[in-house]
């Protein structure tokens, strides 16, 4: 159908230059250049994971070209799909066979995008997905207006910023079908490396999709003998495929989206095919549990480890429950642990509008406490939202849920909640402070041998200037350079001294943070002498050893990382030396150099969100030095020293 500018509104005319038409976005004429991503005050995180391997030259591997090329290998390996038109021949689009949908909406939520989703389910069962996505920039903001909407009814080819594409099908080596994302740039149509969606600068993809849709962010391997490197390979997804991220597909939720009046774009003209749409997204989800219902009769099994996909619930529910029997989207989903501890409110206001699309992805059978589907989990992540949202604000992950979280009275009922959980957020005067405030970050209390120990603020939020005092402990140790992010604590003798940290950023002062370091002249072996291979041998140790779970052969769920040794270079040779070096990147990257102390590799053994289970010698409650978290120590100064191979 076409839909010249004639069509167009008054205001929208003088603002669009020209506008396609056609049902292909082949005849899109080239966009103009981005502009130079703004200046931001505060957080400038968004569309990165939390852990975002960070390296030793300051950059993230996450957000690299050697990334992004390394994931089209693994799922695109002879470049059949390097531009949109060879993406969609590959998909069946527009051959007449299969069933597809067109749906336009403004994305009001997310991206803030005028949105034209093409949508397919081909006959192998297969589906795939793509949206031009259009975009009125205003002094270099990405923001959401109704314009936005109307630049995608008339496919505004000025306004066009790039076409996604999202594919649900086997990979280049066959077995069970799993997401793999795309992105097209607007002017040649061809596969682009990076992606701008929020005004922020480009980003390297896949990460700006699959922080949102459940994906892991695991770092790459060694370069392979062709000399470059391989995606990880997420060891309890169902497809064993490198690519698979193990990232899932999101249900269509009109009821956030923005429809036209004009005909053939209201909401009621597109609601049938939005839920046809969200039937395929279902379909794409695994089954935990035997279903005689007809919309489940398309899922695929769920394994024993894999996410059990309870964002099912929420598509059931908002189409009348099992059997779909309403023909319209209406979300009014709570879940029952929710309901039963009289936190409706919160769920409805907090969480279903700034966190549930994106932790409703994430989550395993054996670990799903990220997936916040029972109030307890969300419970159990109180310090750790303080600290993302109110802190570090990373948290929600996208700019303008961000925009829409601040502008809102949701910051003051999350804050109420932590602070009946024992976490404060509220200034001094009661006002709530939005991310952006210096904050001191000291790092975790440690046992060091006796001599010089280098310390470190590096990890502090918005800081420019540090101060560093000893506070307390045996007379004698000395603090040198106090105004660096790295000074040097000296001691000789044993003991138990605490340090503490202010961090500044200009006239503004951070709140005080304090750091125990306990002196063991007697440690064995030293910080600076721990290697690899000492981590090695504790994670595979026979008694608490993870190997118990984390290995191909371990109980069930098994986790998405192994720790035994295995095949990993797939050279038939097992715990070679090149195994070895492809297992010392895995580890490396459960760990957080940006936030030492969330690196999964120690809090998961300490027993945070780790199915209850705390190992032997991880207690990280006990004092450092103590026996009870002498593993926890050894991984913690191997990580302090730089985690040297």
């Amino acid at each position: 159908m076409r839909f010249p500018s004639c069509l167009f509104t008054a205001l929208a005319a003088a603002l669009v230059t020209a506008c396609g038409g056609g049902s292909s976005p082949a005849d899109v004429r080239p966009n103009l250049p981005s502009p130079p991503a703004a200046e931001v005050l505060g957080p400038k995180s968004f569309l990165l994971f939390p852990n975002p391997q960070l390296r030793e030259d300051g950059t993230i591997q996450t957000d690299t070209l050697a990334y992004t090329e390394a994931y089209y290998r693994a799922i695109d390996p002879t470049g059949a799909r390097d531009t949109l038109a060879k993406w969609k021949a590959a998909n069946g689009f527009e051959t007449g066979t299969g069933e597809e949908h067109l749906v336009v909406f403004g994305d009001q939520r997310d991206l803030g995008y005028g949105r034209r989703m093409y949508a397919r389910r081909n006959p192998n069962g297969t589906f795939a997905f793509y949206v031009e996505n259009y975009l009125l920039e205003t002094n270099g903001e990405y923001a959401y207006n109704s314009l936005n909407l109307e630049a995608a009814i008339v496919r505004d080819p000025a306004r066009l910023v790039g076409v996604n594409a999202i594919e649900f099908s086997p990979g280049p080596n066959g077995g069970a079908s799993f997401p793999k994302f795309y992105n097209f740039e607007a002017g040649t149509l061809a596969r682009a490396t990076a992606v701008d969606l929020d005004g922020r600068g480009p980003k390297a993809m896949p990460g700006p999709c699959i922080t949102c849709h459940g994906g892991r962010g695991d770092a790459l391997t060694p370069p392979d003998a062709t000399g470059k490197p391989r995606f990880n390979l997420v060891q309890n997804t169902a497809s064993q495929h490198r690519g698979d991220v193990a990232a899932r597909l999101h249900p269509f939720e009109p009821d956030t989206f923005e429809f036209s009046t004009r005909a053939g774009f209201s909401r009621a003209e597109q609601e049938a095919s939005i839920k046809a749409i969200n039937r395929m997204v279902l379909c794409s989800f695994p089954l935990a549990a035997p279903s005689t219902h007809p919309e489940d009769a398309c899922r695929p099994a769920a394994s024993e480890s894999e996410w059990q996909a309870p964002a099912a619930a929420v598509v059931k529910a908002a189409y009348g429950g099992d059997g779909l029997p309403s023909a319209t989207f209406n979300d009014r989903y709570v879940p029952p642990s929710w309901e039963q501890a009289g936190q409706s409110t919160l769920y409805r206001s907090v969480v279903a509008t700034s966190c549930r699309t994106c932790h409703v992805m994430r989550g395993t059978a054996g670990n799903s406490d990220l997936d916040f589907t029972t109030y307890e989990k969300f419970v159990g992540f109180s310090e750790r939202i303080k600290h993302h949202v109110y802190e570090r604000g990373n948290m929600p992950l996208a700019k303008i849920v961000y925009d829409a979280f601040w502008s809102s009275n949701r910051p003051q009922l999350l804050a109420d909640f932590l602070a009946g959980q024992g976490h404060n957020v509220r200034a001094a005067d009661g006002t709530l402070p939005r991310p952006g405030r210096p904050i001191a970050i000291a790092g975790p209390d440690r046992v060091v041998a006796a001599g010089a120990t280098r310390l470190s603020a590096s990890s502090s939020l918005y800081a420019t200037s540090y101060a560093w005092t000893l506070v307390s402990g045996p007379a004698g140790a000395t603090l040198t350079d106090a105004s660096s992010a790295t000074p040097t604590f000296t001691a000789s003798g044993a003991g138990s001294y605490v340090v503490q940290l202010v961090a500044s950023n200009g006239p503004v002062a951070s709140a005080p943070v304090r750091l125990t370091i306990v002196v063991n002249p007697a440690l064995a072996p030293v910080p600076g002498a721990i290697r690899f291979a000492d981590v090695k041998a504790a994670l595979q140790q026979t008694l608490g050893a993870c190997t118990q779970c984390h290995a191909s052969d371990g109980q069930l769920p098994r986790p998405p990382v192994f720790y035994s040794n295995i095949d990993r270079n797939g050279d038939g040779t097992v715990g070679d030396a090149t195994d070895d070096a492809w297992f010392y990147e895995e580890v490396k990257s459960r760990i957080n150099f940006a936030e030492v102390a969330a690196s999964p590799l120690l809090r998961k053994p300490a027993g945070h969100h780790h199915g209850g289970a705390r190992l032997v010698g991880f207690d990280d409650t006990a004092v450092p030095g103590d026996a009870a978290r002498s593993r926890y120590d050894l991984f913690l100064n191997w990580i302090l020293a730089g985690a040297p191979r």
